[in-house]
């Protein structure tokens, strides 16, 4: 009943449509009435129905007469002209040969279109000529100035649509109810293609304070998004708090959620809301079928259907790395050989000085809350093997061969050094080349030379920044890249990659972005496996890897862990270590000898302990290019990384305040 109900409706608004469109193109009403008498029976399906002809033909003259009258057409300055209404004594002419008094005359007054219902039926068929002279007119419905705007938009006209849309934003916004929702969110887009971020804040600031509870959610919605976007997920949640207390059924309200919640990778929390809106949407009877597509797919697999709903909207080279990862990664791993390599002299360890090449400074401050906010639990400390037996990866010959093609076409080369950016102004992704050629050949995910080069180009997408992105195509590059290497370099190997062979490059950088990309995401326990891995292949630490597992060591309570991992380093001038080892010896007990590491690292950097104790204290000018050591930056940083794993160890604050006396 219900589908067959559907079908019916289907069909009714398909009488609708095409009679506005042949009312547009024959605006002749005999023409159209002769037309109506033939499509509009068919297509309803009146023939086959248990109605007789005379009252098919009756239906049929009031329902093209309803749609006659409600059509405003262009040559009468976009009003509708109503048929006459014949005089009782006429002929009806609905053909049934009685007076019109006598026949449809004598029915109850017919029913009304909606104005704006065939206002958005004729914006669809209006000529760029006709619809500048329908906004000319003053007819067209306020609420469908969004259709047009719409339109203009996807022309890249987005100065016309902020023309069109700003008018009704400028007065009172009390009239302004839900049905100018799309025009809200339009003249944002619009503001976005002309980055007037200014105005577009202002508005959705004021449309917050003053417009409808409908119009609040919506605006509500948007700066969400905006908070999203720029990675500040408290904002975010207190903006979806408020977008629910204005509209607690709306489907946008239920899409911030979702995707706030998938953007901090809350996965379970996430399917678990999908199935409460879903039931909610049911019982509501919300008929968005692709919204109750899209929360089903929640339900499955969240971060795939964020990929998917926000697909029309991305840039298609990345739509299309998609389809290529799924197919590409799919493949069995390939087979790579070790070579026996003495390496050349090494420098020390990586420590964070002015010259220090780990990152550029925001990837480095970065990098440094991600440590912060990571912690694990179990697992032996793999970084304690020490063997002196290292080696040089071997691609297999059918690896070698596709990367001397592929190198042939991607412009982008390696990072500088440990950095995980491109240096210069290229913009690998305006040149397409390397990207064709790699959608023809899937066998191009068994060189970690090639997934080096995809993960360094994903780095520097814009797009790529959203967190279901990274998920969708980042992840499984750098999970193929852990397989292939777990399975030539196990842990009872005791081989080692020193980063000092340039072969072994390719695959230590993408360890060290596989420890950053689980981190972002809350995976604690993996994050750490990483990094135990990445300091047993080289042990050298060129990515001062010691310093973030020290911290996730220290923040799970791993004190003994901490202790091994210190004396591996000794003499390290990077805070974490060396400070690091001294929490480990307090929590462990024995202050007497954290007391005596504590003398040595104030000495080489003293400024440690003033901005682990004090509460507050201004954060000092950070160096974009590095960290100066002993310097006050490298001491902020240490406190933004870990003083709140100091502050809640009972007493040690207080001890480190003493022992500076």
């Amino acid at each position: 009943m219900v589908q067959h109900d559907a079908a019916d409706a289907e069909h009714f608004e398909q009488v609708i449509v095409e009679s506005v469109r042949h009312i547009l193109e024959h605006p002749d009403p005999r023409d159209y009435l002769d037309w109506a008498d033939d499509y509009i029976p068919e297509t309803l399906g009146l023939w086959e129905s248990s109605l007789d002809p005379a009252e098919i033909a009756r239906l049929t003259r009031m329902l093209a007469t309803l749609i006659w009258d409600a059509t405003p057409l262009p040559s009468n300055a976009f009003q509708p002209r109503p048929l006459p209404q014949p005089a009782p004594e006429a002929p009806c002419p609905c053909g049934s040969g009685f007076a019109y008094g006598q026949c449809c005359g004598h029915l109850d007054e017919l029913p009304q279109l909606s104005t704006e219902l065939v206002w958005d039926i004729v914006i669809e068929w209006l000529s760029e000529d006709e619809v500048r002279a329908a906004l000319a007119s003053g007819a067209v419905p306020k609420p469908l100035l969004a259709r047009i705007a719409d339109r203009w938009l996807d022309e890249d006209r987005p100065g016309r649509v902020v023309a069109l849309l700003e008018p009704l934003f400028a007065g009172s916004l009390e009239p302004l109810d839900g049905r100018y929702e799309p025009a809200l969110d339009l003249l944002c887009d619009a503001y976005d293609r002309l980055d007037h971020w200014r105005k577009k804040l202002a508005l959705l600031q004021r449309v917050c304070e003053e417009g409808s509870r409908a119009l609040q959610s919506t605006a509500w919605q948007r700066l969400g998004t905006m908070n999203i976007d720029a990675g500040d997920y408290h904002l975010a949640q207190m903006a979806f708090t408020a977008a629910q207390r204005s509209d607690p059924d709306s489907p946008g309200t239920a899409l911030l959620e979702i995707t706030l919640l998938v953007a901090q990778h809350k996965d379970a929390l996430a399917r678990e809301r999908a199935r409460f809106w879903l039931h909610r949407f049911r019982r509501l009877g919300v008929e968005s079928e692709s919204f109750m597509d899209f929360l089903e797919q929640v339900v499955v697999d969240p971060q795939e259907a964020m990929v998917n709903t926000q697909a029309d909207a991305l840039d298609p080279a990345l739509v299309d790395l998609h389809d290529w990862v799924a197919v590409a990664m799919a493949r069995p791993l390939p087979d790579y050989g070790l070579i026996n390599r003495r390496p050349r002299a090494q420098p020390a360890p990586a420590t964070r000085t002015t010259q220090l090449e780990l990152f550029d400074g925001l990837e480095a401050q970065g990098r440094r809350r991600v440590a912060s906010d990571t912690a694990t639990t179990g697992g032996a400390p793999d970084v304690m093997i020490d063997s002196d037996r290292p080696a040089e990866l071997r691609a297999p010959a059918a690896v070698k061969r596709s990367e001397e093609f592929w190198h042939r076409l991607y412009p982008g080369g390696k990072p500088p050094s440990t950095h995980l950016a491109l240096s210069g102004e290229l913009d690998v992704w305006s040149e397409p080349g390397w990207l064709e050629y790699l959608l023809g050949h899937p066998e191009l995910a068994d060189s970690l030379d090639v997934l080096d080069d995809l993960a360094t180009v994903l780095y520097e997408h814009p797009e790529s920044a959203l967190p279901w992105i990274a998920h969708a195509l980042l992840t499984p590059v750098l999970d193929r890249a852990w397989a292939i290497l777990e399975q030539t370099l196990p842990p009872e190997s005791g081989r080692q990659l020193p980063w000092s062979i340039e072969h072994n490059r390719p695959a230590l950088r993408l360890l060290f972005r596989r420890y950053l990309a689980q981190a972002q995401e809350g995976h604690a326990d993996e994050a750490r496996r990483t990094l135990e891995a990445l300091l047993r292949l080289n042990p050298q630490d060129n990515h001062g890897a010691r310093a973030e597992l020290m911290n996730l060591y220290l923040r799970d309570g791993e004190d003994e862990r901490a202790l091994v991992l210190a004396r591996r380093f000794p003499d390290d001038l990077l805070a974490d270590l060396a400070y690091g080892e001294v929490l480990a010896l307090y929590r462990l007990g024995r202050e007497d000898r954290a007391r005596t590491v504590l003398k040595t690292a104030i000495r080489r950097l003293p400024r440690i302990p003033r901005y682990l104790t004090r509460k507050r204290i201004k954060q000092p000018r950070l160096n974009p290019l590095g960290v100066t050591l002993g310097g006050e930056d490298q001491a902020w940083l240490y406190r933004e990384a870990m003083r709140d794993v100091w502050a809640a160890e009972p007493g040690v604050l207080d001890w480190l305040k003493r022992c500076l006396v």
